[in-house]
């Protein structure tokens, strides 16, 4: 199994009014090569669930295994080297006044010391220009460029990359297409399903999209108020349809959902 996760709970500002339960006994596995698709409203622990699984935030109770090495109690930069991830903002997976050869340097060095070194070799180099050759973007040819110099969806397309770069155990996408227009959403999306295929990749995907939560992976979840409300296994998630999942949202009592509320 490559991601064990077994009763997890996490409460923010306990004993005080502001008490929020964000996780509540949240249990999920993965078998190698599974890829979850993640949906629910704002609030539902969407979010909270990925920061459990990088290690940004340490949970209050249970347990989170990976390829079967207990990790719960370390920390983010412990747990890189078993942890890819691509956030939402584009800015935030890439470092914009390093070239694109430097972040891709760093991806490599993920979870090891730090530092550029001799990962600059002419051998790497040729490599980068072969990875980024598949982003079919002509990145291949602009190594020296400043990552601050290209477009969001060229950055988050880059950030899908080094994130895969070291074939990490665990992939974490949080809602990685979310800021950008329709056109380059649609181009990451088809590079989402490239990359993870190509390298088997475990995958946990945060989405408001429904019709990428149903497009992409081969399981999906469903939240709310910081618990798994709903899950489709691959049999189940070949037929499913967004008025589907709507009318599951439609069954949860207290829920007050709507299309646009997911896909806004």
């Amino acid at each position: 199994m490559m991601l064990q996760i077994k009763n997890i709970s996490k409460t923010f500002f306990p004993g005080t009014v502001n008490e929020r339960k964000a996780l509540d006994n949240v249990s999920l596995h993965m078998e190698e090569g599974d890829f979850v698709t993640v949906i629910g409203s704002n609030g539902a622990g969407k979010s909270t669930l990925l920061n459990a699984v990088s290690g940004r935030l340490i949970m209050d109770r249970g347990s989170i295994s990976i390829a079967g090495s207990q990790v719960s109690r370390l920390r983010e930069h412990k747990r890189a080297r078993f942890v890819g991830r691509v956030f939402q903002d584009p800015l935030a997976g890439t470092a914009p006044h390093l070239t694109i050869e430097e972040n891709l340097s760093l991806a490599l060095r993920r979870g090891r010391s730090r530092g550029l070194g001799p990962s600059l070799s002419r051998k790497r180099r040729e490599l980068y220009r072969e990875e980024l050759a598949k982003l079919e973007l002509g990145l291949e040819d602009r190594l020296t460029a400043k990552v601050g110099l290209l477009s969001g969806g060229q950055r988050q397309a880059l950030s899908l990359l080094m994130a895969g770069f070291t074939q990490p155990q665990i992939m974490l996408l949080d809602e990685h297409t979310a800021a950008l227009d329709p056109q380059r959403a649609d181009l990451v999306t088809d590079l989402t399903r490239r990359i993870v295929a190509d390298g088997r990749l475990t995958t946990l995907m945060v989405t408001h999209n429904m019709e990428q939560a149903i497009r992409l992976g081969n399981r999906l979840i469903m939240m709310h108020e910081g618990r798994i409300v709903y899950e489709a296994d691959p049999v189940t998630k070949a037929k499913l349809t967004v008025p589907d999942l709507l009318n599951e949202f439609a069954n949860i009592k207290g829920a007050t959902l709507s299309d646009k509320s997911l896909l806004g």
